[in-house]
């Protein structure tokens, strides 16, 4: 699809057919993207529980990186679609460059520095003293080579904020066929163990990177990523960073989330931790096919909201919430009635982390119903530009709400609190969306109707 065709799928071709285009794609490279992620962990599970734990608490630090990526990429995507509806290509260029050099030089700073202080990291998300060795093992490889994620999630925002989702797709399939197939040879024929696994994962990344730097020299964008573009003007910046920012703060809660509730499982033994890496990958396969989908309202949303096209706009989240709220209810219920034999898959005799997991992963089924729903509202108040209630709204799941629940209910119902605090935080946080939401609509026709008015009295004189 050439650029002219994709401003015309964001811009006049009708809205479920423009979803589809733009978010079966990237939805489809998300889902691909869940499942080498649970590959890893399926694989690395036949190690044994240690190797497995080691695994869960590198995590957190790999969801930072990954947000540094967000940062830049899904800041400069809300903006460049916003550009792009308003017609000014040549301010979409320069953003789209800065994102790019920007992200890869940040994330280089970050690693290094998670380099040097990797052992103190580690033991704050979660690492007991059995588990820390496979854990530098993994995390070193992992998150030296992370700096190609870095790349891969900033181009992968941009390219879906111009409507190239298959590009997206394909990067991300290539990487995750690779991995798949390297995993097992990595960790068992060649008996590299954890490390095998974590060569597999850069190897494969790396991969990715490649398919997106031959779009890039094929020419195939509309952006030209040429260094002296990469305008860092106070404009641009404070454009992408407004937005760039509470994602980044998104991915952060996140990680911290994670390793509060590591720090909270590891204090009812090994079996318990390890049952939490398994249930974060199987409810993060939900989240990124429902991120995935989402890609695609992004560009339409942004484009329809810079040309003041609030028909479609509207259209847009209403679609939108439909699809992906039957989509969150089918897959929470396949988690509820499920959980135990998906949970075997990850041990070979732990029994215990096979009820633990099979605990938390039904009530993370229940409460994902609301999932889509939320996060639709996060994108649009993000890619509108209204930075401080996307802060807000970004981070009630995984802080704001997840915090206190994390800290409070276990110290009331035990083991259940620990397994029921992501729930807890998941209704809360739907209910504040709910209320945000209304607000907007009112905005939003205060707008239109503001334009409507104006366009009266121009015809009128």
């Amino acid at each position: 699809m050439n650029g002219n065709k994709r401003m015309e799928v964001l811009g006049s071709a009708p809205v479920p057919k423009a979803l589809m285009v733009l978010g079966v794609p990237a939805m489809v490279g998300m889902l691909i993207n869940a499942l080498y992620n649970l590959a890893d962990t399926y694989f690395v599970g036949g190690l044994g529980t240690d190797q497995m734990g080691a695994v869960t608490v590198a995590f957190p630090l790999g969801q930072i990186v990954v947000g540094l990526g967000l940062l830049f990429g899904n800041g400069a995507a809300a903006y460049i679609s916003r550009l792009l509806g308003r017609g000014d290509k040549d301010t979409a260029d320069k953003a789209a460059s800065a994102a790019l050099y920007g992200s890869v030089a940040v994330g280089a700073v970050v690693i290094l520095i998670s380099i040097i202080f990797l052992r103190p990291i580690l033991r704050q998300t979660g690492a007991i003293d059995r588990v820390m060795p496979y854990a530098l093992a993994y995390t070193r490889i992992y998150i030296v080579f992370s700096i190609f994620n870095v790349f891969n999630v900033t181009m992968n925002n941009i390219v879906s904020s111009e409507g190239a989702a298959k590009t997206a797709m394909c990067a991300l399939l290539a990487g995750a066929v690779l991995n798949v197939a390297l995993d097992p040879v990595f960790i068992y024929v060649l008996d590299f163990g954890v490390t095998g696994a974590a060569a597999a994962t850069a190897i494969s990344q790396f991969v990715s990177t490649l398919v997106y730097l031959a779009y890039i020299f094929r020419k195939g964008s509309v952006f030209t990523f040429r260094v002296r573009e990469g305008c860092f003007s106070k404009e641009i910046m404070s454009e992408i960073l407004k937005i760039g920012i509470p994602t980044l703060l998104f991915q952060v809660l996140t990680s911290l989330s994670i390793g509060m509730l590591n720090n909270a499982a590891k204090e009812y033994g090994g079996s318990v931790l390890a049952a939490m890496g398994p249930v974060t990958k199987v409810m993060s396969m939900g989240t990124l096919i429902v991120f995935g989908f989402l890609k695609g309202f992004q560009p339409v949303a942004g484009f329809s909201y810079g040309a003041r096209n609030f028909d479609r706009l509207r259209e847009a989240v209403r679609i939108s919430i439909l699809w992906s709220t039957g989509f969150c209810l089918l897959f929470g219920l396949i988690a509820v009635i499920f959980a135990d034999p998906i949970m075997s898959m990850f041990t070979r005799d732990d029994m215990e982390m096979v009820r633990a997991g099979s605990a938390a992963l039904r009530a993370n089924g229940f409460s994902f119903i609301l999932f889509g729903f939320y996060t639709v509202y996060s994108f649009l108040f993000l890619v509108m530009g209204k930075a401080a209630e996307g802060c807000v709204l970004g981070a009630c799941r995984q802080g704001i709400c997840f915090v206190p629940a994390i800290l409070v209910l276990p110290t009331v119902l035990g083991l259940n609190g620990v397994l029921y605090a992501q729930p807890a935080a998941d209704v809360i946080s739907a209910i504040v969306a709910a209320c945000m939401a209304v607000g907007l609509h009112k905005e939003l026709k205060a707008a239109e109707a503001g334009i409507s008015s104006a366009q009266g009295e121009g015809s009128s004189e």
